[in-house]
């Protein structure tokens, strides 16, 4: 069974940093694409970064290049997404995704989905 695990969200303070895992099971998510993406209350899902499963390429929404790093561990069959200098409309639940092929803004293009974890940026 396929399945994806997010997890590292929490509570953070305008600057800081955490660092998201998304731990895969049932599959080897070196295999497939994964992204990054968020939901804020109110707003549409929305891309936030994929890593390629040809070559490692890495892509990022405007709203977070500079500060989000997305990278694999394939020892531990899990992609991580650092996050630095956060701001408070960084808050929203973020989901990883696989798919064979990255496509940042068509969430529905994506073919499996973690349940997601929360991450708020608040003083």
């Amino acid at each position: 069974q396929v399945q994806l695990v997010e997890s590292g969200g929490g509570l953070v303070q305008p600057g800081g940093s955490l660092r998201l895992s998304c731990a895969g099971s049932g599959f080897t998510l070196d295999d497939y694409g994964i992204g990054w993406f968020r939901q804020a209350p109110g707003k549409e899902r929305e891309g936030v970064s994929c890593i390629s499963r040809y070559d490692g390429s890495t892509y990022y929404a405007e709203a977070v290049k500079g500060r989000f790093t997305i990278f694999r561990d394939n020892a531990k069959n899990t992609v991580y997404l650092q996050m630095e200098s956060l701001k408070r409309e960084d808050t929203a639940i973020y989901y990883c995704a696989a798919d064979p092929i990255c496509i940042l803004n068509s969430p529905r293009h994506w073919q499996y989905w973690g349940q997601g974890t929360q991450v708020t940026v608040s003083s």
